[in-house]
């Protein structure tokens, strides 16, 4: 018997981790391209609380690592 809807469902649905990380204006390549290379995807960056920072969302699959 085939698995039902919602079976089928949770097989496909990604799931994701969030995390936020402040990012210094002087440096910001650098910080982004390190948590790309942990696999980590940029979602949205923001004004910080000081006009020297930012504040970066990143999301990726949950259970992903480092390569």
């Amino acid at each position: 018997m085939p698995p039902g809807r919602d079976a089928l469902w949770s097989q496909v649905m990604q799931t994701w981790e969030y995390a936020t990380a402040p990012v210094l204006i002087h440096a910001t390549k650098q910080i982004l391209d390190n948590w790309g290379a942990d696999g980590w995807e940029l979602v949205q960056i923001v004004p910080g609380p000081n006009p020297e920072s930012l504040v970066a969302y990143f999301k990726r699959p949950k259970g992903e690592s480092a390569r």
